[in-house]
């Protein structure tokens, strides 16, 4: 059997975008970040085992263990590609549950609307349940958070992780309906790539002890797989806002300064998109950060604007797989894999 189809492989990806919207990650149901997450704890032990406090054998203990992680995701992911086209009838449901699991729509859109929710309950103790649900999903210290603080936070993780946990793992498996076509890798191996990069960056990625070492190398690859899908949203969200490139300007100028090539670039859009100002002081383990203010002078955030950044991401999702159907006939057509035979001949 031959390449996949371009147009078969597009489909699948569309499928897995619905599966993810339907269905989410069940907390009773293993994740394919877990797996690499144990890894990951593994190899680090082993790597400050050997390298001790040397910061010379710390890079490159990081180094291979990026190597390993990503490269073995990569290949996990060819191995179940290959099992879908060998025996389809197993492999195929097999290959589409593990597209939905490198997305993350639903599940961010759950946890971001848990905590508004929380905000809206009775009672009390609205504020701490509302704190206690933020703080599964972001990296600063949410104790004592005010009402508007909350919000923000809500609106500023939706942006970014909105790039982090489904544009960029989008992004890569459209790269892949490409590759697979022509023979080559294809969406899963790409997108559980960039799985393992993006969870080493969210375990090992801190400025910190031997961390600052030990977890550059995965930090830096993240930040690399990243950084297009990152100015893509930017550049879409310009296009349901009617102004692609002014919008795209502003979210570059105005996110450069934050030490992330990519979130504030992120924040910034949506900031401007849907008209509210991010960023100001935060907290990180008790110290504090003051991140660059973005698209200055809007209004605060609000419930209203929370709702609006997650249905952003839900237009350019859309988006997004129309000009990638638009690709993949164009690549079919070239390949002459047409219409939907399961491979080329």
């Amino acid at each position: 059997m031959g390449a996949p189809n371009a147009l078969a492989l597009w489909l699948l990806v569309v499928l897995a975008c619905g599966l993810d919207r339907l269905v989410g990650d069940p907390r009773w149901s293993p994740h394919p970040v877990q797996a690499m997450g144990w890894v990951i704890e593994r190899l680090r032990a082993l790597a400050e085992g050997w390298a001790g406090d040397r910061p010379g054998r710390l890079r490159l203990a990081g180094g291979l263990i990026t190597l390993v992680v990503v490269g073995g995701s990569a290949g996990a992911g060819v191995a179940l590609e290959r099992l879908a086209w060998r025996w389809p009838l197993v492999g195929i449901p097999l290959l589409l549950i593990a597209l939905a699991s490198a997305l993350a729509g639903r599940s961010l859109e759950q946890a971001v609307e848990g905590v508004l929710e929380a905000l809206d309950a009775p009672g009390p103790n609205r504020l701490e349940g509302a704190r206690q649900g933020l703080a599964w999903i972001v990296g600063r210290d949410v104790e004592g958070l005010s009402e508007a603080e909350i919000l923000r936070a809500a609106a500023e993780t939706g942006a970014e992780n909105g790039v982090d946990g489904l544009f960029a793992p989008l992004f890569w498996m459209v790269v892949g309906v490409g590759l697979g076509a022509l023979g080559g890798p294809g969406p899963l191996a790409l997108a559980w790539a960039f799985k393992g990069a993006s969870t080493l960056d969210s375990m090992l990625g801190y400025r910190r002890g031997r961390l600052r070492w030990l977890g550059t190398a995965g930090a830096r690859l993240d930040d690399v797989l990243t950084w297009l899908p990152c100015r893509l949203v930017a550049l879409g969200l310009g296009l349901l806002a009617g102004r692609p490139l002014s919008l795209l300007r502003l979210a570059l100028k105005e996110g450069a300064p934050d030490p992330s090539p990519n979130a504030g670039v992120s924040q910034a859009a949506y900031a401007h998109a849907v008209g509210v100002q991010l960023g100001g002081a935060n907290g990180y383990g008790g110290q504090p950060v003051t991140k660059p203010l973005l698209a200055q002078g809007q209004g605060a955030v609000t419930r209203a604007a929370v709702g609006a950044i997650l249905a952003r991401s839900r237009q350019l999702e859309m988006l997004g797989l129309v000009v990638s159907l638009a690709a993949a006939v164009l690549l079919a057509s070239a390949l002459g894999q047409w219409p939907f035979d399961p491979a080329a001949q």
